[in-house]
């Protein structure tokens, strides 16, 4: 539903989408333990081990700069994440998209790849920052309260001057 609404002209999608999404799974107290799952607190694993087929990419502006993203917006999507994956694209990443501004928690269990990310409040305004070592299940738990967390390469933020308090252009 939200992937063909990215392609109305003039939709405003940002307002949206608390209005339009379903349930969010970031790790709340109580429910960190070994069952916790990464990416946004859903369950732990799939089970499968598989590599999820990569979502449509959708273009964002981050500090001026074009990103393309997978936008990881139902329960599911959010549980995969980036899981699995061997690598990731220059200036490509993954937009985490929640109900609900609160705050939000990721781990890297399964995930391959060394990441950075951002939590973004609301308004579109980076709220933290942090670099994720892969395969771990230390939790990142977000500064502030957020409604999106951008993940990509460990280093992309630092290397491209993006700092707390930079808008993203969704």
């Amino acid at each position: 539903m939200l992937r063909k609404r990215w392609r109305e002209p003039g939709f405003v999608w940002l307002a949206a989408l608390a209005a339009v999404l379903p349930g969010c799974g970031s790790v709340d107290a109580g429910v960190r333990d070994a069952g916790a799952a990464a990416n946004g607190g859903q369950a732990a694993e799939t089970g499968t081990g598989a590599v999820a087929q990569a979502l449509e990419l959708v273009p964002l502006r981050v500090g001026g700069i074009e990103i393309r993203v997978e936008i990881a917006d139902d329960a599911d999507e959010r549980q995969q994440g980036l899981m699995y994956r061997e690598s990731l694209e220059e200036n490509q990443g993954m937009l985490f998209v929640y109900p609900e501004q609160r705050t939000l928690g990721f781990w890297m269990k399964n995930t391959l790849i060394p990441l950075d990310i951002a939590y973004i409040d609301r308004e579109g305004r980076i709220v933290d920052i942090q670099q994720m070592e892969p395969q771990t299940t230390e939790t990142h738990d977000s500064a502030a309260p957020a409604m999106y967390a951008l993940e990509m390469n460990q280093g992309w933020f630092e290397a491209n001057g993006i700092r707390v308090g930079d808008l993203i252009e969704f």
